[in-house]
């Protein structure tokens, strides 16, 4: 009677080159994770520009989201953002149909805030605001200046100019 062996060798490599397979394949996923989550892209903005950037943003979204002309009534549900100089010389100013916040009468129908620059350092910042209009199959842009300061701790609009 003859008794055969069988050879265990494959079954033993190949278990080992699934575990070493394995074991590769974690360590790469590994890296790409932590490759990933260590790439970040660097804010390159200084605060003050972002603070007042987001200002900027509250305020036109909240005007552009309501009757944008120029009424006693309107200034006084924006005083929050503005501040006391600015608001001071709106209230003297006379009930328009020109918009004062976008120096116009023909309201855009979007926003955004572009380039900013800091005037005087945790003081002032100048905000580049982006007005959008779309018409049939034409869009137009506008830009108007933003000049952002703070005041009691908190960024404001002081004044609103076309460059």
């Amino acid at each position: 009677m003859k008794v055969e062996f069988r050879r265990q060798k494959p079954k033993v490599r190949s278990r080992h080159f699934k575990v070493r397979r394995r074991k590769f394949l974690l360590f790469c996923l590994l890296s790409s994770v932590f490759c990933l989550l260590s790439c970040s892209i660097p804010n390159l903005e200084k605060p003050e520009c972002t603070e007042a950037r987001q200002t900027l943003k509250e305020f036109y979204s909240f005007h552009f989201g309501g009757d944008m002309k120029f009424t006693k009534e309107n200034l006084h549900l924006r005083k929050k953002f503005l501040s006391d100089q600015l608001l001071q010389k709106l209230e003297a100013r006379p009930d328009d149909s020109n918009d004062f916040f976008t120096a116009t009468d023909n309201y855009p129908k979007t926003f955004r805030v572009g380039v900013c620059q800091v005037t005087e350092p945790k003081k002032k910042v100048d905000a580049q605001v982006l007005l959008f209009w779309r018409k049939d199959e034409k869009n137009e842009q506008k830009e108007i200046k933003a000049e952002v300061i703070k005041e009691n701790e908190k960024w404001l609009i002081s004044d609103i100019s076309q460059p």
